[in-house]
């Protein structure tokens, strides 16, 4: 299903998850701004979609800078007119310490980069589709298992997804006046960069060292298509896609 006109805006595009998505969308239509903070990175993503260039925006952006965010999206106003979908991707992971031992200077990136971060950019998207004509849109929150529950040694992650779930909650209540639909996609063991150690065994609840199963990211990135291309009076408040034989559902 193609989306002709529509706009979407993606963190964290320049990789993994954000990267697939991007050109997911980019493939069906979309015109799409590249937000990251590697301008190399989010070039080769335009370029991995083969998509005209007058579909898509590069826009370097530090999503933990309140002015930076508010020059991400006055630019992609600028250039497209509206914002039809946000995909909140970005996101940073932790040390795999004990609690007691996580600095504090790592749980402030994390905190400021995986909440405050979709924060800003949530907020900015309100006032954009607020305003807009038509009016409305959607935003798509990543996450994550550990929005559900926690592996060990990962207090400073879990929380801040933990939080992301309050935040699609309160925001989806908030902009449901505004035709403004808010969801998220919980992730399990997509494969990308950043999982590889799966492969190699992760520690599991009961202190073992096991090797757990991934999916292809091109699953993750077709739910995301999915949920942008629903019309706005129908919304996936929460979708789960994960490996099926990965231990999620007996954790702890």
């Amino acid at each position: 299903m193609n989306a002709p006109g529509k706009v979407a805006l993606v963190t964290g595009a320049g990789s993994g998850i954000g990267r697939a998505a991007a050109v997911t969308l980019l493939r069906n239509g979309y015109a799409v701004v590249l937000a990251g903070r590697r301008p190399d990175a989010l070039e080769a993503t335009a370029q991995e979609a083969g998509a005209a260039k007058d579909r898509v925006l590069v826009a370097p952006t530090d999503i933990t800078d309140p002015g930076s965010v508010k020059a991400l999206f006055a630019r992609t106003q600028e250039v497209f007119g509206r914002l039809d979908v946000l995909f909140n991707n970005a996101g940073v992971s932790g040390p795999n310490v004990p609690l007691e031992d996580i600095p504090f200077a790592k749980w402030q990136e994390m905190l400021t980069t995986n909440l405050t971060g979709a924060f800003l950019c949530t907020q900015e998207a309100f006032r954009l589709m607020k305003q807009q004509q038509p009016r409305g849109g959607r935003i798509i929150n990543n996450g994550s298992i550990s929005a559900h529950v926690p592996r060990p040694n990962s207090s400073p992650y879990t929380a801040t997804k933990h939080a992301i779930s309050g935040l699609t909650k309160a925001s989806g209540l908030d902009g449901r006046a505004f035709d403004i639909a808010c969801g998220q996609i919980d992730i399990g063991n997509a494969e990308t960069p950043l999982t590889g150690k799966m492969k190699k065994g992760v520690p599991q609840a009961n202190g073992a060292i096991a090797v757990e199963p991934t999916i292809a990211v091109q699953h993750i990135a077709d739910a995301v298509l999915y949920m942008a291309n629903l019309p706005l009076d129908v919304n996936v408040p929460f979708v789960t896609v994960m490996a099926a034989q990965m231990p999620y559902l007996g954790r702890g």
